[in-house]
């Protein structure tokens, strides 16, 4: 995949991207895993050096944990896949300076499907008698 911030170096993926297939890796394996078994998931030649410094990286920003395995470490996601997508949903919605407008557009944006979904989590969790905050 190309990096749109190189044009000079096509072949390289853009910034982040490479942290994001290497956690989708993660949270797609049944259990932790090597550097080189999430090097061998990985599409495209990475070299093991560059997997490894990815998940060096991902373990001291607190997304990983691991333990020793042989000589090296298996690695695991911190949270599964939909708690760290909704963590960053979060995160967006508070940087914006206005919360209505970004929710507002959020849900015009919103499949049919999706906009049933979300009306009925939301009565679910009123029925629970939860407020906006997820406590009683």
């Amino acid at each position: 995949m190309s990096d749109p911030n190189n044009p000079e170096n096509p072949g390289r993926r853009a910034r982040g991207e490479l942290e994001s297939d290497v956690l989708a890796t993660l949270w797609a394996a049944d259990g932790p895993l090597t550097a080189r078994q999430v090097m061998e998931r990985l599409p495209g030649d990475l070299a093991y050096t560059t997997v490894l410094t990815i998940l060096s990286r991902l373990y001291d920003k607190g997304m990983l944990v691991r333990h020793r395995e042989g000589r090296g470490f298996a690695y695991a996601p911190v949270r599964d896949e939909a708690s760290h997508t909704a963590r960053r949903m979060r995160s967006l919605l508070e940087e914006g300076s206005d919360r209505e407008a970004v929710l507002t557009r959020f849900v015009s944006e919103l499949s049919a499907q999706d906009e049933q979904l979300l009306h009925q989590l939301l009565a679910a969790h009123e029925a629970r008698g939860e407020g906006p905050d997820g406590k009683r």
